[in-house]
């Protein structure tokens, strides 16, 4: 099979400052990546790397197996603006289709139809007519996360996706994550300071240390290491990256 995304001997960092060098991982279709790492190892830089979103600073980043850049759907961290976005939530999800409408001035019937799917997946048709700025923390997200899938059918991209959500909510966005990993069959590379959640959702993990990466491999080689016993024994807290 071959490499849907490869990173080779990649320098990541930001205003002159180097965050994570010699990072090196190779993502496949239907691959389920946790990135783990403490505070300020890169993992939010390396997403937005990955989106063009961030400048690299050496190294190779190379897509594969078909995949574009514009057919890779992205869940961001939200910010408090964010949540106060003053749109339907059909509106939002629409959005997600712009890639595919180029310039036209409105959306076609199958972008309304892939719209619709996206939302009847996540359990939010009921909810298509509301004010998004009114939705709970864990309806936003699902709405986000319908935004994210109308971008694509092959990568999606999700950065901290259950901050802010009690633990139901998180537990639900996790499930949902993973059956559209399971079931759709799109790769999936998700930032997370869950280890547990990590460990159990994910195939592969890749853990960013301060400056060089720690770890890259499958998940049962990953609860198997050093790094994974002394990062659970230590961890604690938010970790955004």
């Amino acid at each position: 099979m071959s490499n849907q995304l490869s990173c080779e001997n990649v320098t990541l960092g930001y205003e002159n400052t180097i965050v994570t060098r010699n990072l090196s991982f190779s993502v496949s279709s239907g691959d389920y990546l946790c990135i783990v790492g403490e505070n300020g190892s890169g993992k939010s830089t390396l997403i937005k790397t990955l989106l063009h979103l961030k400048a690299l600073l050496s190294g190779k980043i190379t897509l594969g197996d078909g995949l574009l850049h514009k057919e890779i759907g992205y869940l961001p961290q939200q910010t408090v603006v964010q949540r106060d976005f003053p749109a339907s939530v059909q509106e939002i999800v629409l959005s997600g289709c712009l890639n595919r409408s180029g310039l036209r001035p409105f959306y076609n019937k199958q972008e309304k139809l892939l719209a619709h799917n996206n939302m009847r997946k996540l359990g939010i048709c009921n909810l298509k007519k509301e004010s998004y700025r009114l939705l709970s923390g864990g309806q936003q997200q699902r709405v986000l996360l319908a935004r994210a899938l109308c971008a694509t059918q092959k990568m999606l991209l999700l950065d901290e996706p259950v901050t802010g959500l009690d633990p139901k909510a998180a537990s639900e966005m996790y499930e949902l994550v993973a059956k559209i990993n399971r079931e759709g069959g799109i790769t999936v590379i998700m930032v997370s300071h869950d280890i547990a959640a990590a460990v159990k959702y994910s195939t592969h993990i890749l853990h960013l240390g301060q400056q060089e990466p720690l770890f890259f491999g499958t998940k049962q080689e990953y609860v198997k290491s050093d790094i994974c016993k002394a990062f659970m024994t230590t961890s604690g807290g938010d970790n955004n990256g």
